[in-house]
């Protein structure tokens, strides 16, 4: 039998990036393409009125939407909670694939009927996956490695060949009528498979990360001099979690589906819900806050909480991309770019930001290094502040669309891509690097759950995305849009783009201000990071 690798080994890696972070994002790369293909049509599936879809209205779309999306990255805390303290992150994950596995295929069953129950599924498979491959990725990094910026970002810009894939493929699958709806869903359940095989095969390769607490080497700090933590594995046997709490924490999971299932569908219970885990979350927090002992970890914990919160404003405003963009791709835009490319808009809404991100994320994680080398990185703080101007930049291209519109209230695609393109370059400023901070900033033991709680943050943006697209949705028409005459429809189109983009230039006012803010108070920031940059 081969020995295997330890943590020392991965970490000692030469070149740019250990040769584990290319295994790490093949699997997540199927996962991005199985969650963001169901996102680009859980929209306009929900409006759907004509192929069997739900026949929501736009401001019901729009709020179910953001439900769906808060739950699934709500659930990424209590995943990343009990991947730390009981079941490890390979386990978690697996059972995670899992359960994401059986949701797609329950909806591609009947998408109109069972959507709610496969949707539960998923909500609870993507918590208990989500959270780890991340977490692992960031233990293949001594503290204080350069390195570590780069290899987020090439992960970021690996599993986002997924989310391209995905969100082109399922939209045309969903909107096609040669398949359909239930051929969508049964694609994303497909590749799921693929993702969960990937892993059972390359796991060995990253031993000892990700393994069951108590029942293998046991990570942990042994030295710290200034910002840089050395940490090793106990060759001492450690405490063992009883085999009772694993199967408890299976159990349970799966009992909660009824749970979800109601506050899903009940838009008044998933408010009530949201603010609960909110005060729950941050009480988490301060007691976990509070009770460390190591030199410096209180400050770089706020810091780190400074940032999980910058990251809530930026996904209320970037994830319209599921929700109010999606309508407006569908009933807003001409199938034309470039005055000769012809495609669907709604294939360019759902994967426009995933081609950016695969061909500039890795580009960018490169030019860190290169200003790194030259001492003229700017810090994280200022990386953040740059993605806000950025988004700030990409609304109000969004808002400048209603004063392309011809005569049909149809508007250019070129200038929407064009927004795309802006708002990805932000997001690239942000979600790698944001990623990685809060690894830098957490002790080992509480990486799982703060990166929990990153994605917390997220849950409460969609939630909010949701609420903001539901804000700006347009009155309801009198007749659906199947049924109504050629002038009406029209109208109805002015009138969704004008109440979209007026919502779009407020989101570009506030994001302005939000960029401003964050580099005014750079230097207070610095000082609770102790020198982690």
């Amino acid at each position: 039998m081969a020995q295997q690798l330890t943590l020392e080994q991965i970490q000692n890696f030469k070149g740019k990036y250990p040769k584990q972070i290319w295994y790490m994002f093949l699997v997540e790369m199927w996962e991005r393409f199985c969650f963001y293909g169901m996102r680009g049509v859980l929209t306009i599936f929900m409006v759907d009125q004509v192929t069997g879809g739900l026949g929501l209205s736009e401001r019901s779309a729009n709020l179910q939407y953001g439900t769906i999306q808060a739950f699934v990255y709500a659930f990424t805390f209590v995943g990343g909670l009990f991947a730390d303290k009981i079941l490890g992150f390979k386990r978690s994950l697996v059972f995670g694939a899992l359960v994401m596995i059986t949701g797609n295929f329950i909806i591609a069953t009947n998408p109109h009927t069972f959507f709610y129950i496969g949707i539960t599924f998923s909500v609870i498979g993507t918590g208990f996956f989500k959270p780890n491959i991340t977490s692992m990725v960031g233990y293949l990094y001594k503290d204080g490695d350069h390195r570590r910026d780069a290899g987020f970002s090439l992960f970021y810009s690996g599993i986002n060949m997924g989310a391209l894939l995905g969100g082109a493929l399922c939209v045309y699958l969903g909107k096609s009528p040669d398949y359909g709806w239930a051929y969508a869903f049964m694609a994303a359940g497909t590749v799921m498979i693929i993702g969960l095989v990937t892993f059972l095969l390359t796991k060995k390769y990253i031993q000892p990360i990700g393994n069951k607490p108590g029942t293998e080497e046991d990570l942990h700090l042994v030295e710290m001099e200034q910002t840089q933590q050395i940490v090793e594995a106990n060759v001492k046997p450690v405490k063992k979690n009883g085999w009772w709490k694993e199967y408890l924490v299976y159990v349970g999971a799966l009992a909660s589906i009824p749970l979800i299932l109601i506050l899903i569908k009940n838009e008044n219970f998933t408010t009530v819900f949201m603010y609960s885990l909110a005060v729950v979350a941050v009480l988490y927090f301060l007691f976990e806050l509070f009770r460390q002992k190591e030199a410096g970890a209180k400050p770089k914990l706020v810091a780190a909480f400074i940032f999980i919160f910058f990251y809530f404003v930026f996904e209320t405003f970037f994830e319209q991309a599921g929700g109010s963009l999606a309508i407006f791709a569908d009933k807003n835009l001409h199938h034309t770019m470039l005055g000769f490319l012809t495609i669907d808009p709604n294939i360019v809404n759902n994967s426009a930001n995933s081609f950016f991100v695969c061909i500039f994320g890795a580009i960018m994680g490169l030019f860190w290094l290169y200003l790194a080398k030259h001492k003229k990185e700017p810090n994280t703080i200022n990386k953040f502040g740059i993605s806000f101007l950025l988004m700030a930049l990409s609304y109000y291209l969004f808002y400048y669309l209603r004063f392309t519109a011809d005569d049909k209230g149809l508007t250019s695609l070129g200038i929407f891509t064009l927004a795309y393109f802006v708002i990805s370059i932000s997001e690239l400023c942000l979600s790698p690097i944001g990623m990685s901070i809060v690894t830098k900033l957490s002790p080992k033991k509480l990486q799982g759950v703060m990166i929990g709680m990153w994605f917390l943050a997220s849950a409460y943006g969609q939630y909010g995305a949701g609420l903001l697209g539901a804000s700006m949705s347009a009155a309801e028409p009198a007749k659906a849009a199947h049924m109504a005459t050629a002038g009406e429809i029209i109208q109805q189109n002015f009138e969704r783009l004008n109440s979209y983009t007026e919502g779009y230039k407020q989101m570009a006012i506030y994001s302005l201000i939000a960029g401003i803010l964050l580099i005014a108070c750079a230097s207070l920031i610095k000082k609770l990071m102790r020198g982690v940059r």
